[in-house]
């Protein structure tokens, strides 16, 4: 017995600019709390960064969701499924935020937005999805704007870039796992167990990790979370009033809010190789979406067959 997406989906008119707006908001959330979280590595590890922040997205995820949903948004017939991407994403996230440690947080977004290439190629192995020359040609050029990105400075740059790019592998192959339960998960289903599982986890990893915050860090690590939780709102809110295709691109904003933190908090100038290789994968990125969006549509324009 499948158990169905407990969540209604109601039909929605677009707006478009509110939908951009929300996105844009959610990047300027995203990149605070990057900047955040690379600002506390310098004192706390990683999971504890990690475990404060999923404590308080969780709780603004549930202060959005639950008092539409009730407990029924747990219903589920996957939670294997949910708790493997979740380690997953768990993972992922611990990577992303060790990469901060180790280099410019410009640079660390920048491969980070290489996901969508990985999550591509993932959707083809295990959802047999088709390739194909455009999505290989994609593949191949946003791979090179990563190599460029991923290759000057010191070698605590090029650390940072292998963790980065381990986090963009990991995160890529969430995404295909998403996009492969959403035919009976809702989003706020998804939603919820993410933050649920990742608090777990970065909770029963604490104890080997813990470094007791003064009360002002723990506040901040907190407001993390809360401002991680808002961000993760905002993008979702953004892609029920507007097409992927009319929000996407919005998306990659984050990289200027980073390229701004990066040079006001730390004095991080962003080098010419780490532009152009950026500009590349945020490239190929757009294309990858405006493709899959021209895809769609002409796939919604065939006719029926006839009975």
């Amino acid at each position: 017995m499948t158990i169905e997406n407990p969540i209604p989906r109601l039909l929605r008119q677009d707006r478009v600019p509110l939908g951009i707006a929300f996105m844009i908001g959610s990047t300027v959330m995203f990149a605070i709390s990057s900047a955040l979280a690379k600002w506390h590595m310098e004192v706390y590890s990683a999971v504890e960064i990690l475990f404060m922040r999923s404590l308080g997205s969780l709780a603004v995820c549930a202060l959005l969701i639950l008092p539409r949903t009730g407990l029924v948004v747990f219903r589920t017939n996957r939670l294997g499924q949910h708790a493997g991407r979740s380690a997953t994403q768990a993972t992922a996230q611990t990577l992303i935020v060790i990469a901060f440690g180790l280099m410019p947080l410009a640079g660390a977004i920048a491969i980070n937005f290489s996901s969508p290439l990985f999550a591509t190629l993932f959707a083809a192995i295990w959802l047999k999805e088709k390739v194909g020359l455009a999505r290989g040609v994609a593949l191949a050029v946003g791979f090179a704007g990563v190599l460029l990105v991923a290759a000057p400075g010191a070698d605590s740059f090029r650390a940072g870039a292998l963790f980065a790019l381990a986090n963009a592998v990991l995160f890529g192959s969430v995404t295909a796992a998403v996009r492969g339960m959403t035919t009976t998960e809702s989003a706020e289903t998804l939603t919820m167990y993410q933050m649920v599982f990742l608090t777990l986890f970065f909770g029963l990893a604490l104890p080997f990790f813990f470094i007791g915050p003064t009360g002002i860090d723990a506040l901040i690590m907190l407001g993390n979370g809360i401002i991680n939780g808002i961000g993760q709102y905002w993008w979702t809110r953004s892609l029920t009033m507007a097409p992927p295709a009319a929000v996407g691109p919005f998306y990659y904003f984050m990289l200027v809010w980073s390229i701004a933190l990066g040079f006001l908090f730390w004095g991080d100038v962003p080098t010419v190789t780490l532009l152009a290789g950026s500009a590349i994968v945020v490239a190929t990125g757009m294309f990858l979406l405006w493709h899959e969006s021209a895809k769609n549509n002409r796939n919604n324009k065939k006719p029926l067959a006839a009975d």
